[in-house]
């Protein structure tokens, strides 16, 4: 069998933490900022930890080296 490698995409996008849970980016911060409140610009400049189920997929489908 070949090695797995990982996905490329999913690199420049995910983040394993030390504890094993997954970090992605916040979703609708490119543009039209100026219609959001403040706390929600606020609270989307850190990053989201993804549910359980769906970081474990993430790490299974592609991640596998991380």
């Amino acid at each position: 069998m070949p090695k797995l490698k990982t996905h490329s995409g999913a690199k420049k996008r995910f983040r394993v933490t030390g504890n094993g849970k997954v970090k992605c980016g916040a979703a609708h911060r490119r543009h039209f900022m100026r219609h959001r409140s403040q706390n929600t610009k606020r609270t989307s400049r850190q990053g989201l930890i993804l549910f359980k189920t769906d970081g474990d997929n993430i790490i299974r489908h592609f991640l596998r080296n991380a």
